[in-house]
């Protein structure tokens, strides 16, 4: 589609599209922003169906706002959303900056709609993350783009979990949020309870865990459908969640290190549950 160039930050058109950075108007909208060539890529592929990852509800870009720098430079992007119908707007770098929520933006913003999915549309599932408490947006994200990594089935965001649709979890993730089902809101132990009723066994982690990791694992108890709780950055999960589940495991320390960050030990935690699966 032909596009539209955008010059000024007070813009009616521009500052709808600012207020998606804030969650409010996110929610209301049911849109947010996907920043940076790599979301932007991704966020195409997904709504074109070209991903190859099945999806509960097929995600949609609804305009591309960029730089005529990033238009040359990513002239890809360019061309995958003009063949999709995504009407893509030239703006100028004051305006970028002003949609932008980096210190350096990359020149590229895409307005996407939701992609979360309901809790009942997961089916079957092998693997799933939950994260419970995760406040920090920046760790939300890399346990997002682990678990895809891993081969996850689906991240469930805890009504007491960050907005996966927070700028910094969005550009975290490393456009993971657009390859596989997510679903937004829902209590802990509402996603414990789908869980076990999909036959999984659930697993709490937690550095004061009383059963190890390599244990668990070799004992046979990430052989078959497995769901992984993770909590809060600072102090961990209550003591009610790791309740709900099939108790708490601890990544083993071998070393003088304290603890490890949520990120690495949902790293650890998943790929050790996949290698498992694969395994048996």
């Amino acid at each position: 589609m032909a596009s539209h160039e955008f010059t000024s930050i007070r813009s009616p058109r521009i500052k709808g599209v600012r207020r998606l950075a804030k969650r409010t108007f996110r929610q209301r909208e049911r849109r947010f922003l996907a920043e940076g060539p790599q979301a932007v890529r991704e966020a195409l592929t997904a709504a074109s169906g070209g991903d190859g990852r099945p999806r509960g509800a097929a995600p949609g870009v609804v305009e591309v706002y960029a730089t005529a720098e990033a238009m040359q430079r990513h002239i890809d992007l360019v061309d995958a959303a003009r063949a999709a119908d995504v009407p893509t707007h030239r703006v100028s770098l004051d305006v970028m900056s002003e949609l932008a929520q980096t210190v350096t933006p990359q020149g590229v913003i895409a307005v996407c709609e939701f992609v979360d999915v309901p809790l009942e549309r997961l089916g079957d599932v092998r693997l799933v993350a939950v994260l419970s408490h995760v406040r920090d947006p920046g760790n939300a994200g890399t346990v997002l783009r682990t678990a895809d990594a891993a081969g996850a089935d689906a991240v469930i965001f805890t009504d007491a979990s960050v907005d996966p649709y927070n700028g910094k979890c969005v550009r975290a993730s490393a456009g993971s949020l657009f390859h596989l089902p997510v679903v937004v809101g829902v209590p802990v132990a509402r996603a414990v309870d789908f869980l076990r009723g999909a036959g999984a066994r659930v697993w709490a982690a937690d550095g004061s865990g009383s059963r190890d990791l390599h244990g668990v694992a070799d004992g046979g108890d990430l052989d078959g459908p497995v769901g992984w709780v993770f909590g809060n950055e600072a102090w961990g999960l209550p003591e009610e969640v790791v309740a709900l589940t099939d108790g708490a495991v601890s990544v083993p320390i071998y070393g003088g290190a304290e603890s490890l960050n949520l990120a690495t030990a949902a790293a650890v935690c998943l790929y050790t549950t996949a290698r498992q699966q694969r395994r048996s």
